[in-house]
């Protein structure tokens, strides 16, 4: 759509609709004053359409064929949000009346806006981030107390100076948002009370949701333009792999109604579910790439954000032959010339089949590894041979990074999706009841170290090769009571409990960011060779590899001038430091002797 002389021109895609509509709403979004059949071409349906100016609220309406065999599921009676439509006028609110054949739906579903192109943000180029910090922005600022209240849950809260103290404090390079596209609720939470607390259910790719920014794209690129100003990157958790559209029995809302046999992969009809959320993008059909690439381009164009995190990526890479590292979406992604240049990061799994890729994307774009996650959990939990998997994760991964380094390891002990770090030391299994699905959702046989200590895990975190990501709050002890899979409290379980955070906790993690940006060692973007490390046990020797519960692990690195020791022991008692010579500890995550029971340390020799 774009603004001209008198009016606006339209064009709308859709392969197999026969008729579409453009909807003029009165200034309230509520009123259905005009509608006009646009013209098709082809696939193409156009036309202008005088007397409309900027700030007019829009929607659009297909006729086509009902043929669900086909997947075909036109109807007339729905009321569509422009898939290109860049602010609506109001936030995605589910009713039954989007699942039903027939309802007029006018009433019920946002209104687009129509608006100028946005100037574009002019920013520089991101550079590899040293550490992530996700987090969820209603979240992060719902309960901070100094933040003003006009300014909670949503993104320019980041921007006030609470929050940006608050940043300096912990070190943070590199701020993950995550979702901020415009989305609805799942269909099955209005009933229970509840309501999508991430976002990961989207519908509109070119808005951003009115309840997180409420003012708009301009909202989003001061907020970003003031972190940049304080030296943070600003990454944003897209979720490209499905929409909030759902299964064959959910709501039509926008792509189902404009074309849904294009817009979704299906299988005889019916959706395919490799997200696990009810359909598919088919991200490898050319007008479903070029939109995702243009989609992705406005956001960065729009706000000056430094790159994206991909949500269940693999589906990005998926076509009729499985996943390849080549496939389409990749290829026009690394092509763009806004794109190319970006940070651009892959939760390197889906549900589907052959859907765990990790360490096969392409090879400037860092993973989740959640190996990371398992292996370090494990070994403080005291599994067999445990210590040999915590070497290589200490080293950077290089069983699944050999072939990239090991800064594409994005390394996390806990996220958002899983237990809190506080949780998994308190609770060996998940109580997520409130989600009102008898605790059947989540993982559940997430591993865990009840009893343990998370200074332990936040050291091993910082002390290991790669990239680590913290979720906001588990530098202060943040809980969820157990619930590991949050996504549908919108209330006090997810909402960062500022007053009661653990200050000392905070400094703890604070220092763990300080010493590894003072010690390059900690964080050198290679692969360790046998000239500048040492691998040795509780004596001091080569550890015996094959001993199935190794409980101390020590590591000695060359460091410039001087050499650093990392000693994690995972054992019940402490120990000596087993190195000899001119050492110091220059941290511990626990008190007591050189190396105390259940903690890690760090020592330095000088040269």
């Amino acid at each position: 759509m774009t603004i001209g002389d008198g009016g606006i021109h339209v064009a709308v895609a859709s392969l197999h609709a026969t008729r579409i509509h453009f909807c003029l709403f009165d200034d309230s979004g509520d009123t259905e004053l005009r509608r006009v059949a646009l013209t098709p071409h082809g696939h193409i349906h156009s036309a202008f359409i005088p007397g409309v100016q900027e700030g007019a609220r829009y929607g659009l309406r297909a006729e086509g064929p009902w043929d669900p065999h086909a997947a075909q599921r036109f109807d007339v009676t729905k009321l569509l949000v422009d898939p290109h439509a860049t602010a609506l006028d109001r936030a995605y609110a589910y009713h039954p009346a989007l699942c039903e054949r027939g309802r007029d739906t006018a009433a019920l579903v946002p209104k687009a806006i129509v608006q100028k192109p946005f100037s574009k943000v002019v920013r520089a180029k991101p550079h590899q981030p040293k550490w992530i910090y996700e987090l969820p922005v209603k979240a992060f600022s719902q309960l901070h107390p100094d933040i003003p209240n006009s300014k909670r849950g949503t993104i320019s809260a980041l921007a006030e100076p609470a929050a940006l103290q608050y940043f300096k404090r912990l070190g943070v390079d590199t701020i993950e948002l995550m979702p901020l596209m415009a989305w609805i609720d799942e269909r099955h939470l209005q009933a229970l009370g509840l309501a999508n607390a991430w976002g990961y259910n989207p519908v509109a790719f070119f808005s951003a949701d009115p309840r997180l920014a409420p003012g708009g794209f301009s909202e989003i690129a001061a907020t970003i333009k003031t972190l940049h100003e304080n030296g943070i990157q600003v990454l944003l958790d897209v979720v490209l792999n499905h929409t909030g559209e759902s299964d064959a029995s959910g709501p039509t809302l926008s792509f189902r109604g404009l074309d849904n046999a294009t817009w979704y992969r299906h299988w005889h009809g019916a959706p395919v579910n490799d997200s696990g959320c009810g359909n598919t993008m088919a991200l490898d059909h050319p007008q479903v790439i070029d939109y995702t690439v243009a989609a992705l381009r406005h956001w960065i164009e729009a706000t000056g954000l430094d790159g994206f995190r991909f949500d269940l990526a693999t589906v990005m890479g998926r076509n009729g032959h499985g996943f390849s590292a080549d496939a389409p979406l990749f290829q026009a992604i690394a092509a763009d010339a806004v794109l190319g240049d970006c940070i651009l990061i892959a939760e390197p799994w889906d549900v589907g089949p052959g859907g765990y890729q990790l360490g096969n994307f392409p090879k400037s774009w860092p993973e989740w590894n959640d190996r990371f996650r398992d292996d370090v959990r494990r070994f403080w939990r005291g599994d067999t041979f445990s210590a040999n998997q915590l070497a290589t994760r200490l080293a950077g991964s290089s069983d699944v990074f050999a072939s990239k380094s090991p800064a594409r390891s994005i390394n996390f002990i806990a996220a958002h999706d899983g237990f809190t770090l506080r949780d998994l030391t308190i609770h060996a299994e998940k109580d997520n009841f409130a989600n009102g699905e008898g605790n059947r959702d989540g993982k559940s046989h997430e591993v865990t170290w009840v009893g343990g200590d998370v200074r332990a895990l936040l050291a091993t975190l910082f002390f290991s090769r790669g990239t680590p990501l913290l979720t906001s709050g588990d530098e202060f002890g943040r809980s969820q009571g157990g619930n590991n899979n949050a996504y549908a409290q919108d209330n006090e379980t997810t909402w960062l409990n500022w007053t009661q955070a653990d200050d000392s906790l905070v400094e703890f993690t604070a220092k763990l960011v300080k010493l590894r940006q003072q010690h390059l060692a900690l964080s050198a973007d290679r692969f360790l060779t046998e000239s500048d490390a040492t691998w040795f046990d509780a004596r001091g020797k080569p550890p015996d590899w094959k001993k199935p519960r190794n409980r101390v692990l020590g590591l000695c690195l060359t460091d410039g001038t001087s050499q650093l020791a990392i000693v994690v022991n995972g054992g019940e008692d402490a120990t000596r430091f087993p190195l000899k010579g001119n050492w110091r500890r220059l941290f511990c995550s626990a008190d007591g002797a050189d190396c105390p029971a259940k903690a890690v340390a760090l020592f330095q020799r000088n040269a």
